[in-house]
């Protein structure tokens, strides 16, 4: 075990380096949503075509439909044959037969200046009532935008919970030499590229409003910390100290950036100000310490230490202290990340030589194994804290897949070759 601060990481991405024996591809910002597994309790729902989206641009209806499958709270119900729009009465007692407790239907049309006006309606089908509508005038570029806006709308009617699908997502891709840091929707479509280098970008994290990044940037032949507005695509250097720069993690507040660093000697966990200024140390300690994150209340930081031998995740006061150990399965746990309500913590564990993405309920210690893939990397919550995101291998190519807690239900978001890592998850929209 050597000192650097992302040993964990670089020890893992070796073993995943040594699997990826297939040739590096163009990545496709293009993505495709493949669903497998059967939830327990699914609340049918029919997402009929849009009256006039064939002229569009986008598929309403089908993206609507993938999001809200992709949930695995929701299931879909076969709609096709079915026009209909917001002004249509549906008859209920069909939809009934064909096994729907809801239905949504809507329209898409251009108009005169090139916007697009989405309206659309939602119905329970087993009460013959409406749950309401909304109506959207945008451009052309907001229709995908606007078809997550209402899957958010339809799941948050449905499950009393609020909707994710507006949302975006951020993750990292190697294709040749050159890396590149995506920001995507939350179903991985409709990727931009927010940096491109020739030098390794990780740990891509978001800040609490959702407008900056901060990632680790190896451009100085070191890893140093960057914060990038997503906006405007300006970055500013936070971190370039003696030593290595690593694992960034913002509190919940904003105002403070956890962070792994070595100017001392080995590596050890500081908190500095997010807009930089001298870091705490946040403990003495001979280990190795990285991967900071901070619980939702901000009261206490999770990160990964070979204190006890191995690498386990550990919690700690922000304050700093006494840490205690979280994690007694197995011998090898990594990359923490917790849940928004704070009462899960999921990480990648070693096991039988390959690396699984797990939950802990941190009430009271009982362990779910959430995949049977060898090669997970990078877990990160969705704001509603219903669904996982991480990266893998599957089928032979590199993949961001989201998993249901329960881990029944996983959607593989990218259908296509290239090295694909790094997911982070964004905040809630504001």
């Amino acid at each position: 075990m050597t000192g650097h601060p992302t040993t964990f990481k670089l020890v893992r991405r070796t073993v995943l380096g040594s699997l990826a024996a297939v040739p590096a591809l163009p990545v496709l910002a293009q993505f495709k949503v493949e669903v497998t597994g059967v939830g327990g309790t699914q609340i049918p729902v029919a997402v009929a075509n849009f009256r006039g989206e064939d002229a569009s641009p986008q598929k309403i209806a089908s993206i609507v439909r993938a999001d809200l499958e992709r949930s695995g709270v929701l299931r879909i119900v076969d709609a096709s044959g079915q026009a209909m729009d917001e002004n249509t009465r549906p008859d209920v007692a069909l939809w009934r037969q064909k096994g729907a407790d809801a239905l949504a239907g809507g329209s898409v049309t251009r108009q005169g200046d090139g916007r697009y006006d989405v309206r659309f309606r939602l119905w329970d089908v087993i009460k013959g009532q409406e749950y309401g509508g909304q109506s959207y005038v945008v451009p052309q570029a907001d229709l995908r935008l606007t078809a997550h806006k209402i899957a958010d709308y339809i799941y948050e009617k449905l499950t009393g919970e609020r909707g994710v699908f507006s949302s975006r997502l951020a993750y990292v891709s190697k294709a040749g030499r050159r890396y590149t840091l995506w920001v995507a929707d939350s179903d991985g479509e409709n990727a931009q590229a927010a940096l491109t280098s020739g030098e390794p970008i990780i740990s891509p994290t978001w800040s609490p409003d959702g407008r900056q990044l901060a990632y680790v940037s190896f451009e100085a032949r070191k890893p140093v910390v960057y914060v990038h507005d997503v906006a405007s695509g300006r970055r500013r250097l936070l971190a370039n100290f003696k030593g290595s720069n690593s694992a960034p993690a913002w509190s919940p507040d904003g105002r403070s950036i956890a962070l792994t660093l070595s100017r001392d000697g080995g590596s050890q966990l500081y908190v500095m100000g997010v807009n930089g200024g001298e870091p705490r140390r946040l403990m003495q300690s001979s280990a190795i310490d990285t991967e900071p994150v901070y619980s939702p209340d901000g009261s206490s930081i999770y990160f990964v230490s070979d204190r006890g031998g191995s690498p386990q995740i550990y919690r700690v006061a922000a304050s700093g202290g006494s840490p205690q150990r979280v994690t007694f399965n197995g011998s090898y746990n990594i990359s923490p990340t917790v849940s928004p309500d704070g009462k899960w913590l999921a990480y990648i564990t070693r096991n039988g030589g390959g690396y699984k993405l797990q939950a802990m309920e941190l009430g009271n210690g009982a362990v779910l194994s959430l995949t049977d893939t060898a090669a997970d990397e990078s877990p990160s919550f969705a704001p509603n804290g219903k669904l996982i995101v991480y990266a893998t291998r599957q089928g032979g190519t590199d993949a961001l897949m989201t998993t249901t807690l329960d881990g029944k239900i996983k959607a593989r978001l990218a259908g296509k070759g290239g090295d694909i890592r790094e997911p982070a998850w964004a905040p809630f929209p504001r």
